[in-house]
């Protein structure tokens, strides 16, 4: 009896370990298999990182690039309209200043007036004391030019000067020497550093 189990046992024991290496066997692939699966997904997702990482890299360096390219122009607008301004501003100024002075040329008649009857004024009787009165008048007047910035130009005992004094005359004159004013017939003015009106002169030769 006990030879028969024995005998019936063995072949069991032999059996379950050819079973067990068997399903061994069947598990080693698939544990590669699973294995293999993480790597190639592991290395998808990288890929996929790196893919999309270098689009949105390439869509900030465009996204940059017209932020340049627009501050640029909007350096460049900036820059054309203070230069549009500026002009502007003096073309307002210069319009200005030849409308004051087309104004004050004609006071500056009034003043050769005023100047020409102070050179003959009475000094005795009632006509003294109405020329003390135009005396006032004219250096009121010539306060109200000189607040515009009208300013007399030199001219006695000064050289010829071109830009600001017109010779009626070229003469001899052995107490002048050449390019010596003479004589100041009628008063020349400034305004704002521009000859508002020559000084006219005799001029010795």
């Amino acid at each position: 009896m006990e030879e028969d189990k024995k005998k019936h046992t063995k072949p069991a024991a032999g059996s379950t370990g050819k079973r067990a290496a068997a399903s061994e066997a069947q598990t080693s692939p698939l544990r590669e298999t699973g294995e293999d699966l993480k790597k190639e997904t592991a290395s998808a997702v990288e890929e996929q990182f790196i893919a999309e990482y270098a689009a949105l890299r390439t869509e900030l360096d465009q996204a940059l690039d017209k932020a340049k390219e627009n501050e640029n122009g909007w350096l460049r607008e900036r820059a054309d309209f203070m230069n549009y301004k500026k002009r502007i501003e003096r073309e307002q100024s210069f319009l200005k200043e030849n409308l004051a002075g087309e104004i004050l040329k004609k006071y500056l008649v009034v003043l050769d007036d005023l100047e020409r009857a102070m050179k003959v004024r009475p000094t005795e009787g009632d006509a003294a004391a109405w020329a003390d009165g135009i005396e006032l008048v004219f250096r009121k007047l010539i306060g109200i030019l000189e607040s515009e910035g009208v300013k007399r130009i030199p001219a006695e005992s000064e050289k010829f000067d071109p830009t600001r004094h017109e010779a009626i005359t070229h003469e001899d004159s052995p107490d002048h020497e050449s390019d010596d004013i003479i004589e100041v017939v009628r008063q020349g003015y400034t305004i704002a550093d521009r000859v508002l009106r020559p000084a006219l002169v005799r001029v010795a030769r």
